[in-house]
């Protein structure tokens, strides 16, 4: 749980023979964007989002990385699609202005400030995510990554897994704290193959 990008100082930077970037185009077949949100003490309600692209940046070498994310927030998906009798179904009230107001801010996005390693793979990601026009810090712990050598008909390519929480208070969403939850667990699995 992105547009080609080199962070600045990066592009500022000249080559030296141990720089090397390597840049990967998320794939979304192969990706994910879910979270769940505690309801009224009792269970967790599980979410996705279907529409979304990224890609991620790392120079081992160098021990530092990016991230950009870009998320499409009316493709939201809790499993609750037909309104029936009701007024509107979760998914369609989750799209409203209660939430993430997906008709005035259709996207949320995550970049990154900065990618700790852990040896030669990234341990912990910090960066800027911004939802219904709320810019705050948020930081993403990568419980797995891993990447595949190239083959003779396949680039190489990695993946993984990074979890993160935020309170959505901090963004402006209130409405129904605190029977539906403030905090908001967001895992990534990601899967992208090398852009060159």
């Amino acid at each position: 749980m992105l547009k080609r990008f080199i962070p600045l100082a990066l592009a500022a930077m000249p080559f030296t023979a141990h720089a090397a970037v390597e840049a990967y185009s998320v794939d979304p077949i192969h990706s994910s964007v879910n979270f769940i949100v505690d309801h009224l003490g009792l269970t967790y309600i599980h979410g996705k989002f279907t529409k979304f692209n990224g890609k991620f940046g790392m120079d081992r070498a160098a021990k530092a990385g990016n991230v950009e994310f870009t998320i499409d927030t009316g493709s939201v998906d809790t499993g609750d699609p037909d309104k029936g009798s009701r007024a509107r179904s979760r998914d369609d009230h989750l799209r409203s202005a209660d939430f993430f107001n997906s008709t005035e801010f259709p996207r949320m996005s995550f970049k990154s400030t900065k990618v700790t390693f852990n040896g030669d793979n990234p341990a912990t990601i910090d960066g800027d995510l911004t939802m219904v026009g709320v810019t705050k810090p948020v930081t993403f712990t990568v419980e797995r990554f891993k990447c595949n050598p190239p083959s003779a008909t396949a680039k190489e390519r990695c993946g993984g897994q990074v979890v993160g929480k935020l309170k959505r208070t901090d963004f402006g969403i209130k409405y129904g704290v605190p029977g539906v939850g403030d905090e908001i667990t967001m895992t990534i699995g990601f899967e992208g193959n090398k852009d060159s």
